[in-house]
């Protein structure tokens, strides 16, 4: 199908290191369309976020593969995939991971710094998302400088000043009280609205995962529908 963004057949992943052998992916088969919004519920260990890296390209399958854009990962060399990454995908983490000592705006502005964006061009993408997340205010004020809310606002605005086809966010709410934990949501939502953008979101948050189009249950490294 032309709106596939990310499939992956029959999946799987060991980790050995001398007699430690692990099966962390059993055989999965999933596909992500695009302006679809897909969640992926399991406990703490069930492979989750195994998955989540491997559809991201930041890790290989043991067997199968992932295409993105129909594009197989496995076959591309690392620049390649880091290039696809860049282009296609954006990454929100449970910890928010901006660099210290950059403001929000030059954290936002980095993945455009990356592809070769010139610096002004660059810096008025970073402040226009910055202002679709409610942080116009906030462009010259580094990490640690911003509330909890805030600073994941601004990872949300990173992943996206891109205008990727599909987010992978792993926890993107599991560090947030409630009150702010719905106003990121209802971010990803309006701008999967706006710029049908796909999002992946791992998490055992079920109130969420209600809110998503499709769900997903991962148990001992086999995916199963649940919606």
């Amino acid at each position: 199908m032309s709106d596939v963004i990310i499939s992956c057949q029959q999946l799987s992943k060991r980790f050995q290191e001398g007699r430690l052998d692990v099966q962390v992916l059993r055989g999965v088969d999933l596909q992500i369309h695009a302006g679809e919004k897909v969640a992926i519920l399991g406990s703490s260990g069930s492979g989750k976020s195994t998955l989540l890296h491997i559809l991201g390209g930041l890790d290989l399958p043991s067997s199968g593969h992932v295409e993105v854009l129909g594009k197989r990962m496995d076959q591309l060399s690392d620049t390649e995939r880091g290039q696809l990454r860049n282009e296609s995908l954006g990454f929100i983490y449970q910890f928010h991971h901006l660099l210290p000592e950059f403001t929000a705006l030059e954290n936002v502005a980095m993945p455009l710094l990356i592809r070769g964006v010139k610096v002004a061009e660059a810096s008025q993408q970073a402040a226009d998302i910055l202002e679709k997340v409610g942080l116009g205010e906030r462009l010259a004020h580094k990490p640690a400088q911003l509330s909890g809310g805030e600073r994941q606002r601004a990872a949300i605005a990173r992943a996206l000043v891109t205008r990727p086809q599909a987010v992978l966010a792993d926890e993107p709410t599991g560090n947030l009280d409630q009150q702010t934990a719905e106003n990121v949501f209802n971010l990803m939502q309006g701008l999967n609205t706006a710029m049908k953008t796909a999002f992946v979101v791992v998490t055992h948050d079920l109130q969420l995962a209600s809110r998503m189009d499709t769900v997903y249950r991962i148990t001992a490294g086999t995916l199963t529908r649940e919606r």
